[in-house]
């Protein structure tokens, strides 16, 4: 592979064996090199073809006008937020992160912070995420001497999320979080309970509820209706299948849906067995 354009010392371009243009990343990969110079196989960390809209040139643009200590910083978080969550994120988050950080940077540096509305629920059903954005702002205080807010974390939490889902736009993540917190509000406020969120059964019905906002979200809606089941755990559990209607209400008036009568068997199983747990 050779070297087509330079961006800045840890990244260049080169062109795959179907000659399209690829971003290659690896730390110092570029330090005192030049369009046409082999590229030091042993320094490729990373190496990928922009997807969808972003077009090389938007790489281009973005990585040779922000600090490349800042694109250092989020490299270091995309590599490790993978060797935490065992899982691979969409490459496009190299674009996207880089540039939210480069914003909240500057924005911070002259005063100005932005409440992320959503932290306390992002804390709550992506722990693991918002750790990560913890160890994103030590990095970024210790590298470039900036202290940020805990919004920020939860910021950068919500775009590893987002990569996670195999390129689902942030905003549709944004709304699975509100919808996962009204439902398990609704379901809180009806039987009096404050949830144990380390217990198995908690898990699980966040889980749930995240994979159904999803569908519901995107408009994927494959159920059978089983009329069998439905009844039958309509008769068993009275208590949590009255709050399945008053989630249907909200669903209603809110989002314009409505449970089918499989997703209201399946809540009504998962509000009975946290809901069990906690009356217990």
């Amino acid at each position: 592979m050779r070297i087509e354009k330079v961006l800045n010392n840890n990244v260049v371009i080169t062109l795959t064996d179907t000659n399209e243009e690829m971003v290659v990343m690896g730390r110092g990969i570029a330090f005192q090199r030049k369009v046409g110079d082999t590229i030091e196989v042993e320094k490729i960390e990373k190496t990928f073809v922009p997807e969808g809209n972003e077009g090389i040139e938007t790489f281009s643009t973005l990585f040779k006008e922000i600090n490349p200590e800042i694109i250092e910083i989020a490299t270091d978080t995309i590599k490790y937020a993978q060797s935490i969550l065992k899982t691979k994120l969409s490459n496009n988050i190299y674009l996207t992160l880089t540039d939210h950080l480069d914003y909240a940077i500057k924005r911070t540096s002259e005063g100005i912070d932005i409440k992320n509305p959503l932290t306390w629920e992002i804390k709550k059903f992506y722990k693991a995420e918002y750790e990560i954005g913890l160890k994103a702002l030590e990095h970024i205080k210790t590298k470039l001497g900036v202290i940020m807010n805990e919004d920020e974390a939860a910021s950068i939490a919500l775009h590893i999320v987002n990569a996670k889902q195999e390129g689902q736009e942030i905003g549709i993540t944004v709304k699975m979080t509100e919808v996962v917190q009204d439902i398990l509000t609704i379901v809180r406020l009806q039987f009096g309970i404050i949830f144990d969120e380390d217990s198995f059964n908690y898990s699980r019905f966040v889980t749930h509820l995240q994979y159904f906002a999803r569908r519901m979200l995107e408009h994927d809606n494959k159920n059978s209706n089983d009329d069998f089941l439905f009844e039958q755990v309509k008769i068993k559990y009275p208590k949590a299948f009255e709050c399945t209607n008053r989630i249907n209400n909200y669903l209603e008036s809110k989002h314009h849906t409505s449970l089918s009568k499989d997703e209201q068997v399946y809540l009504a199983i998962h509000i009975q067995r946290v809901t069990s747990e906690k009356i217990k």
